[in-house]
């Protein structure tokens, strides 16, 4: 057997050589996973930032536009209150015959304007709904109303007045809806049919 038959044997060096070589790879894969990752990380901490930051300046501007808005909400009742007294004067039996009676009613509605002005500065408006269709967003229905000649649905009565601040419901319009009257004529001619068979079985 020649030396050049001889198989020949495998060094260390070629043993090792390809084993350093996928250790290498895989570190090298590693660090760009790495890297990927860190990357990833990042961008969604910039992502949530910007969120932050836009929910902040959206809170901010709605603390800006509606920050009274409670405050306007409970002093619709000043409003309410400020109606009733005036109904109250000039129902008033009493108070009727006295000659003072309408400089008091005058200087009630001189506060009243100028509180009606303070809300439309502040973008208060009353809710307009009378002769309006029922919308579950603005009004809330307290009793129905028998009416054939307004369509089903109506807003026929108002019986507390509704306010929006911008685009807020601040409080909902109390009404009175139609509701369509059942025809007397068809239950009549359905009782004398009935009665008439009656009569044909006896």
């Amino acid at each position: 057997m020649t030396k050049s038959d001889k198989k020949k044997e495998p060094s260390i060096e070629d043993i090792e050589a390809p084993q350093n070589k996928q250790d290498q790879e895989k570190k090298e894969e590693t660090v760009e996973d790495k890297l990927k990752s860190v990357q990833d990380k990042l961008l969604r901490a910039m992502a949530e930032m910007e969120n932050q930051r836009r929910r902040f300046e959206k809170e901010k501007q709605e603390a800006f536009e509606f920050g009274g808005f409670n405050f306007a909400r409970e002093s619709l009742s000043l409003l309410d209150n400020i109606d009733r007294a005036i109904i109250s004067f000039q129902n008033d039996e009493s108070l009727k015959n006295n000659k003072d009676l309408n400089k008091v009613i005058d200087g009630i509605e001189i506060v009243k304007k100028d509180l009606i002005s303070i809300f439309k500065k502040n973008d208060i408006e009353p809710i307009d709904c009378i002769n309006k269709k029922f919308d579950p967003n603005f009004h809330q229905a307290m009793m129905e109303i028998e009416d054939n000649t307004k369509d089903h649905g109506t807003v026929l009565q108002e019986i507390q007045k509704g306010y929006m601040m911008k685009d807020r419901l601040l409080r909902p319009s109390l009404v009175g809806v139609a509701k369509k009257r059942e025809e007397k004529s068809q239950k009549s001619t359905g009782d004398k049919e009935e009665n008439a068979k009656k009569e044909e079985k006896k």
